[in-house]
């Protein structure tokens, strides 16, 4: 190993500690304030989609069977659809269009 990944790791492994230690010891009393409450309350929705739509528009054939895809999971989460349900639908969905596009000559 070289010293320049041992300190990267070195590195990584600070950054994870201290954005998890901070919050702990800077905020010791409850957030009362309503925006930040709410801002908090969607962080892990907005970083959750930041990192899977790309990687969903990348992870098929097609553009089109991709937002297909994702379309059916969208509209299968808002029906209020469980998990499983919304991610079978999501893959039949990109399936079937995978299959249906390479049936046309293109």
């Amino acid at each position: 190993m070289t010293p320049y990944f041992l300190a990267a790791v070195a590195v990584m492994a600070g950054v994870t500690y201290l954005t998890r230690m901070l919050p702990l010891v800077v905020l010791k009393r409850r957030i009362e304030n309503r925006f930040f409450q709410s801002f908090l309350y969607y962080v892990p929705y907005a970083v959750l989609a930041a990192m899977t739509i790309p990687e969903a528009l990348h992870a098929t054939q097609s553009l089109l069977s991709a937002l297909l895809g994702i379309g059916t999971a969208l509209l299968l989460s808002l029906k209020g659809k469980s998990l499983l349900t919304v991610a079978l639908g999501a893959c039949a969905a990109v399936f079937v269009a995978e299959r249906l596009l390479a049936l046309l000559p293109l």
